[in-house]
């Protein structure tokens, strides 16, 4: 017997919408018949929360919302039941390590998004994940001290896996970080991270994690996929994302997390079997 799935968790991009940000009907119909069948759903995200509410209110989830990898638990209404922003000496020590680096910086902080730069593929997409313009900066220390998430955004993966190297060694024990995509980096407070953020949700929820089902497709994920009671790994999800999850599904494209509802969570919601 396992224990029946009482919360599913999903992860946003890569996960509950398509590669083009969309939310598909398939996708919030699921959603709906899991709420329908007495399991609560959430997101738990990268984004930041204006990124997030959009699809919070299409889906009308009614309890805790985890934005900025967990750094942030909020509700719809405006309630905030937690915030961990990132330690001012090490958003002060990544800001200056950006500038050393062919990569461009984003730095989500006081709701709002600044970027070093406006243009560029991953700028557009950012402007529909984040539901927001960026505010365009050449110097970002004003905003030290009150960071939600700072990230390098590059196409080359040897510059963020040099990245990745650096900020572990001038910072790692103080703050998370990790990839939420091949070609971001994220830094976050040490709190902000969806290990820690699932079992915020889960306290939240009052579901024991034994309860939770947990669904992403990327490198930040794992945390919360090692939480879980249940995990699923998204068909488009890395090899190394995959080995960690007790199930798999279909890709974000062929609405993974539809799939993930009808042939994996239904089936374990009542009876545990």
């Amino acid at each position: 017997m396992t224990q029946p799935i009482r919360l599913l968790v999903s992860d946003v991009d890569g996960t509950l919408v398509d590669k083009e940000k969309r939310l598909t009907p398939a996708t919030a119909d699921a959603v709906r018949r899991l709420e329908e069948e007495g399991v609560r759903f959430t997101l738990i995200s990268a984004r930041p929360q204006s990124g997030v509410m959009p699809l919070a209110d299409t889906l009308g989830i009614d309890g805790p919302i985890a934005a900025f990898n967990g750094g942030l638990i909020f509700r719809r209404d405006g309630t905030v039941d937690s915030h961990h922003v990132l330690d001012a000496e090490v958003a002060r020590t990544a800001m200056e390590l950006a500038a050393d680096e062919p990569a461009d910086l984003w730095v989500f902080a006081d709701g709002k998004w600044h970027a070093s730069q406006a243009e560029g593929e991953h700028a557009d997409r950012e402007r529909l994940s984040a539901n927001q313009e960026p505010v365009v900066c050449d110097d970002f220390t004003a905003l030290a001290d009150k960071v939600d998430k700072i990230t390098f955004v590059s196409d080359d993966p040897p510059v963020l896996a040099r990245l990745m190297d650096r900020c572990v060694a001038a910072f790692g024990g103080k703050a998370t970080v990790v990839q939420s995509q091949t070609y971001y980096l994220d830094i976050t407070a040490l709190a902000a991270n969806k290990g820690d953020g699932i079992v915020a949700l889960s306290d939240a929820f009052d579901v024991p994690l034994e309860a939770v089902a947990a669904i992403g497709d990327q490198m930040n994920d794992v945390p919360m996929l090692e939480q879980a009671g249940l995990s699923i790994a998204m068909g488009n999800a890395p090899e190394a994302v995959r080995a960690v999850a007790g199930y798999g599904t279909r890709s974000n494209d062929a609405d993974g997390v539809a799939y993930a509802i009808d042939t994996i969570i239904l089936p374990r919601k009542g009876n545990g079997e």
